[in-house]
């Protein structure tokens, strides 16, 4: 149900953002208290929030996710089942980096991708936090490649990120999985049965009364007996929404947690029967500035590029043309000078000036990774926050937000009840 709301009137839980995780609590309220009314105020034109699913006319309506796209942990990631639910395709073909996936070269690069990773593991979280670059071994020949899987993990080149957080990560068991028609068409359908106002801007939380929570948009002022806040932690850190009275400590937490960047770029192919299908290979094993390319995902005539932290910002900055001269650079030295000729870009995201967003996922800098429980807590009882971010285990990733909109759900209405 989309713009059910004109102004003035009165909601039991008002839930601020249409991603994942307000997706996620609002449908599990209506399953604990159909009787409770819920209205999610989305910023965008659409619900999905990082999750977003773009179809190229120009391949017969192709669906490509611009944002997230593997059902990470998949067993058990709870929007496997929805999708399921929904009827969609769950894609269980191998990721090209788990076993029975597909990757060209780089043994020796993998093996010290390996030996870095477990350097963490073994280092866990004891004693005082660093950066994840004091695990790199100096002189290393593969430091460069290290740095990039680090980058395309945390957004952000190693100095910035924590050691503590990489070690408290965990997605869940179970292979990684794909939607076939995306996983933003799996939360926007998800989302149907959900009231939401869209393009609608929350101003400020106003949480000085007693009775209700005034929450000012630029389409008026709504009353809410609770609130639920889901926005990226950039919004928040840069007081996009003002709170009043203020959450100093929120804004900190959120500032501890900004928004890495990671970027895709789609590229068709002509003649792509000489690739191989979903396979996966590094620009270059030696450079911290290169792409992750998976070669024709489902079989398509398609290269998804992906590029993280500061690359990724200069690309977006400079334009998706320079982005197609930077992957055709890369994909030359592996498939032949011709190659460039063969590709063109069709679609790329471009997060870092995404309006109420601003990134792609969070990540804690060294000695916050404590402050996602902070980020995550209630306040009064009735001003409640959920979102990738919030999870202390499944950051940056879309089933972490779904786990936290439930948990969010569940706790509302434990108040609702106590409360009635």
């Amino acid at each position: 149900m989309r713009n059910p709301w004109s102004g003035g009137q009165t909601i039991d839980v008002a839930i601020i953002g249409g991603g994942a995780a307000g997706v996620a609590a609002a449908r599990r309220l209506q399953s604990l208290r159909p009787d409770v009314s819920v209205l999610i105020l989305e910023a965008k034109d659409r619900v999905g929030g990082r999750a977003w699913t773009f179809r190229l006319s120009s391949l017969g309506d192709e669906p490509v996710d611009l944002g997230c796209g593997w059902l990470h942990g998949a067993r058990t990631n709870g929007w496997t089942e929805i999708a399921r639910q929904l009827g969609l395709t769950v894609e269980t073909t191998p990721a090209p980096w788990s076993e029975g996936g597909r990757t060209i070269g780089g043994a020796e690069a993998r093996s010290a991708i390996g030996a870095f990773f477990a350097r963490a593991e073994q280092r866990g979280d004891s004693g005082e936090d660093g950066s994840l670059d004091e695990l790199l071994e100096p002189g290393n020949r593969w430091n460069g490649c290290v740095e990039a899987i680090g980058t395309f993990l945390n957004g952000v080149e190693l100095a910035a990120a924590s050691i503590h957080d990489y070690v408290h990560y965990d997605p869940g068991p179970g292979p990684d999985w794909r939607v076939r028609e995306g996983y933003g068409t799996l939360i926007s359908a998800y989302a149907q049965p959900v009231p939401t106002m869209l393009s609608t801007v929350v101003q400020t939380i106003d949480h000085r009364g007693a009775e209700y929570i005034l929450l000012q948009t630029d389409r008026g002022t709504l009353r809410a007996r609770m609130v639920l806040v889901t926005v990226a932690t950039n919004v928040i850190a840069k007081d996009q929404i003002k709170f009043d009275p203020p959450l100093p400590r929120k804004r900190e937490a959120a500032s501890r947690l900004p928004l890495g960047l990671a970027n895709k770029l789609f590229l068709s192919v002509l003649s792509p029967d000489d690739l191989p299908i979903d396979t996966r290979l590094t620009g270059s094993l030696d450079q911290v500035r290169t792409g992750s390319y998976q070669i024709r995902p489902f079989g398509t005539a398609l290269i998804e590029a992906y590029y993280g932290g500061s690359l990724a910002r200069d690309l977006e900055a400079s334009g998706e043309q320079a982005a197609l001269a930077f992957a055709g650079e890369e994909l030359t030295k592996h498939f032949g000078s011709a190659f460039g000729r063969r590709i063109d870009a069709v679609a790329m995201s471009a997060w870092r000036g995404e309006p109420h967003i601003g990134g792609s996922y969070s990540y804690a800098e060294p000695g916050a990774s404590g402050e996602r429980i902070v980020l995550g807590e209630t306040v009064d009882d009735r001003l409640f926050f959920a979102g990738e971010a919030c999870s202390p285990t499944r950051f940056s990733t879309a089933h972490g937000a779904l786990e936290t909109g439930f948990g969010a759900a569940e706790a509302i209405a434990v108040v609702l009840k106590r409360t009635a």
